[in-house]
């Protein structure tokens, strides 16, 4: 379970092709905006104001900086390995079988779950659109989930059908309607900041961090949700004119945009509406997506509903300044861009899954291929039943929990993996170099870890709970069954897979 399959092995399973170096630094910056600017912003900005009020402005910044210098190391990875499979793939090359497995198995628990925090986010907003533009009001039992004192979230399983019966049917965005997306997604954020940053108000900033230090890394901690996507440029190197150059700049450039657009919209929300996060009777934020943090925010709900409670809180801040026709807009924006995001979570999972399955690590019938439609449909079904389900009755918050906590373990490895290899192996040709590496990766690996052990303590738990679970999965099938295991040297490993 240790073996390792080199580098060497996993590109000659790849395409026996060179990808064309077309991306410059502004290409790969607007690919990184695009790639993150979204979900988190949108849905989760009244989760970061009840762990940390105001001050959660500085947990956006905490939560850039640890996935900035994760990037850097996971650039000079995915240039050495320019194939599918992610951090998977990469910590196979270099720490062995029993890791790979377990980074991939945290994987799909990162795509499958944060898929499905996007769709609780969708609904929160789509349900909101029908009362404020439409008057039609929803039943609470049917669009959230049993921690809101709800039984099942209704919009939020649709969503994911629809979904995931488009990944089945082999329907694909088209980068034109991507494009198009994206846009909506900067125009109505822009929107939020030209009309609420000129009313924000003093008084709103105080008391700035009311929760203390813990609750503004805690707050980071789920606000890394909201970067989630960084990646894609990384994953670009094999595409990128001069990668040692314009990898950085693509990254650090996306980063930075998206962090001051992040803080802008933050600002506009606190200082037009507030963001004073609810307490309990000895003075401690209620944890968010608690069931008593669900009656304290039915009680305010009689009067001016507070910015913590909404499920919607950006088109909430907009109608309460007297925007109410843009706020709809936005809301209906949101309903727009979101279900792009959650076919992409879904679909990256499957790539995940189709290179552990290549590999033996999982069945082959996992990533079955429909005779017609040349879909992997058997794994997309089960991904969606999957995804549906915890959209179905668990609040976005926690959802967003779990799914970082299996993102910051891949992202651990990864950096590790860069320091392991340049020592077993410093001449391979590097197209990107981590700069400074001695410095940046190990501020990734404490930063990452940092984050993990803020998470709420359901998220850590579930996490070992979840990795348990896979190496019960891989002592029953993979440890046996994995191609590098029933090969007696690479040559005839790189053979069988050519």
């Amino acid at each position: 379970m240790w073996r390792v399959k080199s580098v060497d092995a996993i590109l000659a399973t790849a395409e026996q092709k060179s990808l064309h170096r077309s991306l410059g630094a502004t290409q790969l910056t607007l690919l990184g905006v695009g790639a993150v600017i979204g979900t988190g912003i949108f849905v989760l900005t009244s989760e970061a104001a009840q762990k940390a009020g105001p001050a959660m402005m500085i947990s956006f910044i905490i939560a850039a900086l640890v996935c900035g210098v994760a990037a850097l190391c996971y650039a000079e990875l995915s240039a050495m390995v320019p194939v599918a499979g992610s951090a998977y793939t990469y910590t196979y090359a270099v720490m062995g079988e029993l890791l790979a497995w377990l980074v991939g198995w945290a994987l799909v628990l990162e795509y499958a779950v944060a898929a499905s925090a996007v769709a609780v986010g969708w609904s929160g907003y789509v349900v909101g659109l029908l009362e404020h533009a439409l008057g039609l009001r929803l039943s609470e039992a049917f669009v959230t989930g049993p921690y809101a004192g709800g039984l099942i979230n209704v919009p939020a399983v649709l969503i994911t059908g629809a979904i995931t019966v488009l990944l089945m049917f082999g329907t694909r965005e088209s980068a034109r309607i991507n494009a198009l997306l994206v846009a909506v997604k900067v125009v109505a954020l822009t929107a939020f900041i030209v009309l609420s940053v000129p009313v924000m108000r003093a008084q709103n900033f105080h008391p700035f961090a009311p929760t203390g230090s813990a609750g503004v890394v805690g707050a980071a901690a789920s606000i890394f949700f909201a970067y989630i996507g960084f990646d894609a440029v990384s994953t670009a190197a094999e595409e990128t004119r001069d990668p040692q150059r314009n990898l950085p700049i693509g990254l650090v450039g996306s980063l930075l945009i998206c962090t001051i657009f992040y803080l802008l919209v933050a600002a506009g929300a606190i200082g037009a509406y507030g963001a004073a996060p609810m307490l309990d009777l000895s003075g401690r934020a209620l944890p968010p997506g608690s069931e008593a943090m669900a009656q304290a925010c039915q009680s305010a709900a009689q009067g001016r509903l507070p910015l913590v409670c909404s499920h919607e809180a950006l088109a909430h801040v907009l109608r309460s300044i007297g925007h109410s026709r843009i706020g709809n807009l936005l809301g209906l924006a949101a309903g727009l861009a979101l279900p792009s995001v959650i076919l992409m979570l879904m679909f990256g999972q499957s790539r995940i899954f189709f290179a552990m399955a290549r590999d033996g690590l999982l069945p082959d019938g996992l990533a079955r291929i429909h005779p017609r439609f040349k879909t992997p449909y058997v794994i997309t079904g089960l991904t969606g039943l999957v995804v549906a389900l915890a959209a179905a009755f668990l609040p976005v918050g926690a959802l967003a929990n779990i799914s970082n906590s299996g993102t910051l373990f891949a992202f651990t490895t990864v950096a590790a993996a860069v320091l392991f290899l340049r020592r077993t192996d410093p001449g391979r040709r590097r197209p990107f170099r981590t700069p400074a590496v001695g410095l940046i990766a190990p501020l990734a690996i404490v930063g990452c870890v940092s984050l993990f052990l803020a998470l709420p303590t359901a998220a850590k738990l579930v996490f070992p709970a979840w990795s348990a679970l896979g190496l019960v999965v891989y002592g029953l099938y993979g440890v046996r069954r994995s191609h590098l295991a029933r090969t007696h040297n690479k040559s005839e490993y790189a053979w069988r897979d050519e």
